[in-house]
């Protein structure tokens, strides 16, 4: 059974955001398990940055995500603009 781990979210918004958030945050860590498309991590994250549009904020929520679950989001998002239409897997 998987480890639930806490995830980085704010209080302030609706469990809509809340959900969509959670989601990207799930898409991340699944690519560094198995194959995911790309389409799927980029869409989440269009999502996210609607959520929040801080690049400051942004880079917060990033490292506590990544510092949980040993990934990187950053990189995850940047091989995935790489190859837009293929599946990734990150190492």
């Amino acid at each position: 059974m998987e480890e639930e781990m806490p995830m980085p979210i704010s209080m302030d918004w609706s469990t809509e955001e809340i959900t969509d958030a959670v989601n990207f945050f799930q898409i991340i860590e699944k690519s560094y398990q198995q194959a995911v498309v790309s389409e799927n991590i980029l869409t989440l994250y269009n999502r996210f940055k609607e959520i929040v549009p801080s690049k400051s904020e942004e880079k917060q929520y990033f490292k506590t995500f990544d510092e949980q679950a040993g990934v990187s989001c950053w990189k995850t998002i940047q091989k995935a603009k790489a190859a837009p239409d293929e599946k990734i897997k990150m190492p």
